[in-house]
């Protein structure tokens, strides 16, 4: 059970989960409805989330130790050995990729969201407090893996829409964070926002992004996603609720309670557009 509960550990499988969610929303988007076709695509995404999570404790063994916020990670805590913990990132990886082998082009963007995620957006933190930008992209991709999958193509300008917000969105859901932590980066030498901007200056950058989560969010219907009039009713009441928290966060200190909105959110939004894709 402690080694299920360290690898466990290693996957974040709450964040691998919400990748996993927006993977099975591109499926449905793509096929129309949920069947036995989206296990594989979606466990391939799901595991692949865990092993990039896993990889990167690996690749930053170095910093984990030096955060509060990552100090009790297997690898700071000495639980478990950076080779067994590359090992299981390995394993989770080849599994992944195992499971989405049967679509090559789903295949090809699982692995570029990896190379993404554990090569630049990693290495990129070390170098660059607007890290989190170039970072979005990882967001964006596991609804586009959901829908090729699905039989989609990955140039079809719904999903493209779709993994335009998911994109956008991540970038506040970082900084909001950051926005608490910030000086945890400081200690471990990483370049972040929170040392070049006050406090006041990043809630407004911040505030902006979700603002354009929003905008993003409101334009699906352009692009023929989402566009009942129900479901584009139910952006326009998810948007302004949004918003207004937003508003809230920027006259106090309401980071924190506006990184758990912003991530209802994003759940509202999976929650709409996979209704959305129900075809019959």
């Amino acid at each position: 059970m402690n080694v299920l509960n360290m690898v466990l550990e290693l996957s974040k499988v709450r964040i691998a989960s919400l990748a996993t969610a927006t993977a099975l929303t591109g499926y449905v988007l793509g096929a129309g409805t949920i069947d036995a076709g989206a296990i594989a695509p979606i466990a391939g995404v799901f595991l692949l989330a865990c092993g990039a999570s896993a990889l990167n404790q690996y690749q930053e063994r170095d910093i984990d130790g030096l955060m509060p916020r990552t100090m009790n990670r297997p690898l700071p805590t000495g639980r478990m050995t950076a080779p067994q913990v590359l090992l299981v990132s390995v394993l989770l990886l080849a599994l992944g990729c195992l499971c989405l082998s049967g679509n090559q082009s789903a295949l090809s963007l699982g692995i570029v969201t990896v190379v993404w995620y554990n090569v630049i957006y990693t290495t990129l933190k070390r170098f660059s407090p607007f890290a989190a930008i170039p970072g979005g992209v990882v967001g964006s991709l596991p609804p586009i893996i959901g829908f090729v999958a699905a039989g989609g193509s990955m140039y079809d300008v719904r999903i493209l829409a779709v993994g335009f917000f998911f994109f956008v969105w991540q970038v506040p859901h970082f900084w909001l964070l950051l926005m608490r932590i910030g000086e945890q980066y400081e200690r471990a030498g990483l370049p972040t926002l929170t040392a070049i901007l006050s406090r006041r200056q990043l809630a407004r950058v911040t505030y902006v992004w979700m603002l354009a989560t929003a905008a993003a969010c409101l334009m699906l219907p352009m692009f023929s996603v989402a566009n009942v009039p129900w479901m584009f009713a139910a952006f326009v009441v998810a948007s302004v609720w949004l918003v207004w928290h937003a508003t809230v966060m920027m006259r106090s200190d309401g980071e924190k309670l506006a990184f758990h909105q912003i991530n209802i959110y994003a759940l509202a939004v999976i929650v709409v557009l996979s209704a959305s894709g129900f075809r019959g």
